[in-house]
Parts: structure tokens; sequence; C-alpha cells
């Protein structure tokens, strides 16, 4: 299926499965190892985003209340939060770029032009994060990554040179844009810094499904602000993923490669993100979210790949990620349903009567949906390729793509 999440397409696990790089070996290693960091990255999102779902105002009261200081369970709250906060994005997109240099690879060794077709697959992956964007969150990634994939596609089909300049490039944007906001921030007194008031008519709690997708279509402009901001941060998040995977990665002569990543992400930015995350609270979100959060994804991805090279056999757990992975659109998608359904007023409305302002009560309860969401994606991913191939929308997306390029 689709690449549209972490490589996810049934052309990478093809080449995965018949060892495209460095012989048979090695080849299960690597497509357990893949699988399941798509599996996690894919429940990271959800647990990243579980707390914009269970606040009754949605991603407006969230954002509202980011800054909010508390003690006792709102610690907790916070803790459980910066935990997970922008290390799954991160994950999510290194890993699509992994994806590219499959697809890639695959195509020069098939004699194939690239980036060839890949528009076509950009085109159907910028739909799908349309609808993904109106029908279920304001919060969406894959809009972002359908126009970051296209770009990339193209860049590497450039020199190592080439590529490794736009990567210098990209991420030396990005940390001037966070230096920019970090001065503006600090010049501007924190008395001055305006708080929203009550989300007044509330379609998360009072609204209808429709109301909803109106409500994200008329401020469809602030919904999407995250996706421009984080364009060039992604772009080199994507060729860091691709030179990864070349580089050996998810090969056992990549030790050292693993070993320094795993240094950088868990031994220097985990704790600074940690301690600035907790002790700076929400004033330092962006530079945790998008400074700090990649860097400790890339020792995730580390961590992932020597796992599995060392245990090639994933266990209960890593069978249930690996589910998860094969079917990670699908999966992407139906958790944010099932989420929304338990918590938003067109569904059992549950959010609306479980306040933030009582963070014993609030943090259990969130807690308690990524639990029960985890579960229901995992048991209907299992169920699901026990009878098919593909996930349903992975289905869809490639029934698409082969009708449009009529491909057999």
């Amino acid at each position: 299926m689709t690449e549209s999440i972490a490589a996810s397409g049934s052309d990478a696990d093809r080449e995965t499965r018949r060892g495209a790089h460095d012989g048979p070996p090695s080849a299960p290693t690597r497509l357990i190892a893949l699988d399941v960091l798509r599996g996690i990255a894919i429940l990271g999102t959800l647990a990243t985003n579980v707390w914009i779902l269970t606040n009754a105002e949605g991603l407006v009261g969230y954002l509202s209340q980011v800054s909010a200081t508390g003690s006792g369970w709102a610690w907790v709250e916070r803790v459980l939060q910066q935990l997970v906060q922008g290390k799954f994005l991160g994950l999510l997109t290194v890993m699509f770029g992994i994806g590219l240099a499959i697809q890639q690879g695959s195509a020069t060794r098939g004699g194939r032009r690239w980036p060839g077709k890949y528009p076509v697959r950009a085109g159907l992956l910028l739909l799908d994060g349309t609808l993904n964007f109106l029908f279920v969150a304001e919060y969406d990634v894959l809009m972002g990554y359908a126009v970051t994939g296209l770009v990339v596609a193209y860049l590497l089909a450039r020199s190592e040179r080439a590529q490794r300049r736009w990567l210098v490039v990209t991420a030396s944007i990005h940390v001037a844009i966070l230096t920019l906001i970090a001065v503006a921030l600090a010049m501007q007194p924190k008395t001055d810094r305006p708080r929203g008031g009550p989300l007044r008519p509330n379609p998360y709690a009072e609204g209808s499904f429709w109301d909803l997708v109106v409500f994200r279509a008329q401020h469809v402009a602030i919904f999407r602000l995250e996706t421009v901001f984080i364009f060039a941060m992604s772009i080199a998040l994507f060729l860091v993923g691709a030179r990864l995977y070349r580089a050996g990665v998810f090969r056992p002569e990549g030790a050292l490669l693993r070993r320094r990543l795993m240094m950088i992400g868990f031994g220097i930015a985990a704790p600074i993100d940690l301690i600035a995350g907790i002790a700076g609270g929400g004033d330092m979100i962006l530079f945790t979210r998008y400074g700090t959060a990649p860097f400790v994804s890339l020792g995730i991805l580390a961590l992932g790949a020597s796992w599995y090279l060392r245990r090639p056999h994933p266990g209960f757990v890593g069978r249930r990620l690996t589910e998860v992975g094969r079917t990670a659109l699908s999966c992407y998608i139906l958790q944010n349903l099932v989420a929304s359904t338990l918590c938003y007023g067109w569904g059992f409305g549950l959010a609306s009567r479980v306040s933030p302002d009582t963070p014993d009560t609030y943090v259990a309860f969130t807690v308690g949906v990524f639990l029960t969401t985890s579960a229901l994606i995992m048991l209907a991913a299992h169920l699901w390729l026990r009878r098919f191939a593909r996930g349903p929308v992975e289905w869809l997306w490639h029934t698409s793509y082969r009708a449009v390029t009529r491909e057999r």
C-alpha cells in the first residue's frame, strides 16, 4: 500500500522480503524492524494526540491550556505528555524518508526512472490527507507528508552532495525559525500573552459530526499552520531517513551508526527534552517538540533496529505491532475515529464529562482512552490480516493507484 505512513507500501515490503540489500540473512530482521517501528510510530501518535481528543474543546482547548501550571496529578499529566511529545511525529517522518529510499532502490534495480509515477502516489496521499483532515482529525499529518514527499522524491534523484546540501539548508532554516520564535517570546512579557476564552459554540462537545467538518473547513488556515511551520524540518527528516537507510541502519554492519544514534537520542537529547519540557511546560513545547524530540526519535529508530537484529522473532507484542505497521494508514485513521467516537459530542461525548480542572480524573480518563483505543486498533489489525493481505484503506489506495496509472 501507500508509503503515506512510514513506507507501509507493498513495494517496500516486497523489497525487504526479497532481501534487496545485502543478502537473505538480514532481510527478515529488517522487515520485522520496519513493521514494528511503523506500529510504534502509529500508536505513538495516538499517545500524543489523545490529550487533544480528551479535551472537551479539542485542539483549540488543548492549545489554550498547554501552558497551564498545577501540582500533583497535573505534573503526572505533564510528564506523560512530555514522554511522547514530538518523538513519534519525528519517528513517523524519518520512517517516511526510509520508505522513499526503498522505493527509489526498487525503481533503480527494476530499470525504472525515478521519481517516475511517484507524483501520482503523492497526489493520492494528498487526497487521503485532505479527507482525513476534514472528516477525522484537524491535526492530520498526511497532507504535509504528501507535499514533502513529492519534494524529497525529486531531491533523491540528485547527487549525494546535493542531498547533503539540501539537508543542511532545510535544517538550518528550521533552527533559524525556532531561534526567531525564542527571541520573540523572550522579548514579550508573559502577562501580555493572550489566553483564549471558552469555545462558544463548542462543536467538539455539542456539535454534530458535520458541524465539526464545517468547523475544520472554516479554520483550515489555523489548523494547517503546523504543517507549514515544520515543512523545512520535514524535508530534513525525510532526507535523514533516506540517508540512514542507505547507510545500513537496519543491517548488522550499521552497529556503530546505531550506537551513535542512541547516544545522541537517549544520552543527550532525551534528558534535555524531559528537563526542558517538564520544567518549562507549555512555554517550551515548540523547542522540545520540534527541536530535541526529533533527535530522540532517531534513538528510538536505532534501538528498534538493534533489538530485532538480535531477536529475529518478534514475540507476541512484536507481532501485534507488526500488524499495526502493515496496516499503518488504516490504523492511523481508525484510531482517531475510535477515540473521536468515545470523546466527541457526536459520539459518546465522554470528554465533556471529564474536566481538565480535575487532573486525577482527567489523566486516568485519557490513559483509559489510549489503552482502549490501542487494544481495539491492534485487534482490528490482527483480525483483518488473518483474511486480507492489505488494510482496507491500503487496498483502496492501491486500487486507485493502479487505476490512475493503468498498471496491472
